[in-house]
C-alpha cells in the first residue's frame, strides 16, 4: 500500500488486460440474371459461396421474392447466415447493396457505424441468420442504380467478436532489430575477406564471391557455374558507370537502396530518375529481382512528361512489361500527350523504338474509344496527333 493525497493506493503484484475486439472480413456476392430469379416464390433463396471470417464459415442468402409470404413479394430479403457447426457466436454485420452508377450511394444496413443497445448479435447454431425481411422494396430496386444490366452486387462484412488476454511478461529483455544488412555493409566497406575486385572505369570495388553468388544468379554462374571461373580475382566492367555499380553492390549487401542524392551529388529530380534508370538496367543485367521491382516502382512514382519517353524506351529494351504498360497509359493521357511529343526523349524514342509507336497508337485509340464511343475516326485522328505513319513499321526482335 502507498498513500497519495491521504488516500491509500493499491500496488498490485501482477496485472493483466483483456482486449475485446472484432476479427473482420468481407465477401462480395454478384447475382447476374436478376429478372430470371423473380417468381421463385417467397422463402426461396439464392445462396452465395461459403466464405470464412474469424475462423467460422458464413454465407449470404438473397430472397428475390422476399422471405416472408405475408409481404406478397413486395420486398427483397437479405440475410447473412452462420455456416459452421458452432454455437453462441457473437458478431457484428453489415449488408450493402452496391450502387453501380459510380455515385457511391450504396444502401447499407450496418452494426459497425452505430452503438448497439443490446451488444453484438449472437448466432445460436449453424444456420442462424441476421438480416432484413424487408431489405428493399422490389419496385424501387428495379428502377434504381443498384440494378444494372440485370445484375446486383451485394457486399457483406462480418466482424467476429473475440477476447484476447494479455498478461504480464516474465522478462524485461528487449529484442533488437535485425542488423544483418549493416553487418554485411561493414564487411564490404572494410574489405575484410574480399576475394574479387571489379575495375569500373577509374574506380576499383572489392567484394566477396560467396555473397555476390548468394544474391545474383549471374554472379553464381560466373564464379561457381559449370563454365564459371572461381579462380578469377579481377573483373573489368565496361557497361556500367562506377556510381551505378557501387549503388548496386550496396544493395546486394544490404537489400536497401542507398541514398541516390548522396551518390549523384545532386538533389534534382532528373538526376534521381537518370540514376534509377541506369540502376534498373544493371539490376536486369545481374538478375537482381527485388532491385528491379524497386526501381520500377520508383520510376512510376517519379514519372513526368520529361522522363516518360526515356523510361518507356528502357522498359521496351529490357522487357519490363508492367513499367511499359504504365508509361504507355501515361503518354496516351490527353493531359500529357502533347507535352511528351515535344520532349527530346520522344524524338529519340521514335528513332530507337519504332514498334512502340504502333502500341502507343493503340493505347491512345483505346482511350479515345472509351471516352467518346461512337466516333469512328479516332484511330485516324490518333495517328495524326502522333504525326507518324505506322503502317510500315517493321517488327524489331529483341537481341538475346
Amino acid at each position: 500500500m502507498s498513500t497519495v493525497g491521504g488516500l491509500e493506493q493499491l500496488i498490485p503484484d501482477s496485472v493483466s488486460t483483456s482486449f475485446i475486439e472484432t476479427v473482420n472480413g468481407s465477401h462480395q456476392f454478384t447475382i447476374k440474371g436478376y429478372s430470371l430469379a423473380k417468381g421463385m416464390s417467397p422463402g426461396k433463396f439464392i445462396q452465395s459461396d461459403v466464405f470464412s471470417v474469424g475462423g467460422y464459415d458464413w454465407a449470404i442468402y438473397f430472397y428475390p421474392d422476399g422471405k416472408n409470404p405475408e409481404d406478397q413479394s413486395l420486398y427483397i430479403s437479405l440475410f447473412i447466415a452462420l455456416a459452421s457447426d458452432s454455437n453462441d457466436i457473437r458478431a457484428l454485420f453489415e449488408l450493402t447493396l452496391m450502387d453501380q452508377s459510380g455515385k457511391g450511394k450504396h444502401k447499407v444496413h450496418s452494426h459497425f457505424d452505430r452503438a448497439l443497445e443490446g451488444g453484438p448479435y449472437t448466432l445460436k447454431y449453424k444456420g442462424s441468420m441476421w438480416g432484413y425481411k424487408r431489405f428493399f422494396r422490389r419496385s424501387a430496386l428495379e428502377t434504381s442504380d443498384y440494378l444494372k444490366d440485370d445484375c446486383l452486387v451485394i457486399n457483406c462484412t462480418v466482424g467476429v467478436v473475440r477476447a484476447r488476454l494479455e498478461g504480464p511478461k516474465q522478462y524485461g529483455i528487449v529484442l533488437p532489430l535485425s542488423n544483418m544488412g549493416q553487418g554485411l555493409k561493414d564487411l564490404l566497406d572494410s574489405e575484410v575477406g574480399c576475394d574479387i575486385a571489379f575495375q569500373v572505369g577509374d574506380e576499383t570495388y572489392k567484394a566477396h564471391k560467396l555473397i555476390l553468388a548468394a544474391r545474383s544468379p549471374v554472379f553464381r554462374a560466373q564464379f561457381f557455374g559449370p563454365i564459371g571461373n572461381n579462380n578469377v580475382d579481377r573483373i573489368v566492367i565496361d557497361d556500367i558507370e562506377p556510381s551505378i555499380f557501387k549503388a548496386m553492390l550496396s544493395f546486394i549487401y544490404t537489400d536497401v537502396l542507398p541514398d541516390v542524392h548522396e551518390i549523384t551529388g545532386s538533389t534534382s529530380a532528373s538526376s534521381f530518375t537518370n540514376m534509377i534508370q541506369h540502376l534498373l538496367a544493371a539490376a536486369d543485367l545481374y538478375d537482381l529481382a527485388r532491385l528491379k521491382i524497386l526501381c520500377e516502382v520508383l520510376l512510376c512514382e517519379k514519372l513526368d512528361v520529361d522522363n516518360v519517353a526515356t523510361t518507356l524506351a528502357l522498359a521496351e529494351q529490357h522487357q519490363f512489361l508492367q513499367l511499359k504498360a504504365f508509361c504507355l497509359k501515361f503518354v496516351a493521357s490527353p493531359a500529357n500527350l502533347g507535352a511528351v511529343m515535344k520532349s527530346e526523349g520522344f524524338k529519340h524514342l521514335k528513332q530507337s523504338c519504332p514498334t512502340l509507336l504502333s502500341e502507343l497508337l493503340n493505347t491512345v485509340a483505346a482511350g479515345d474509344k472509351s471516352s467518346t464511343s461512337g466516333q469512328s475516326n479516332k484511330k485516324r485522328s490518333a495517328s495524326s496527333v502522333l504525326g507518324c505513319d505506322t503502317t510500315n513499321v517493321r517488327q524489331v526482335r529483341r537481341r538475346t
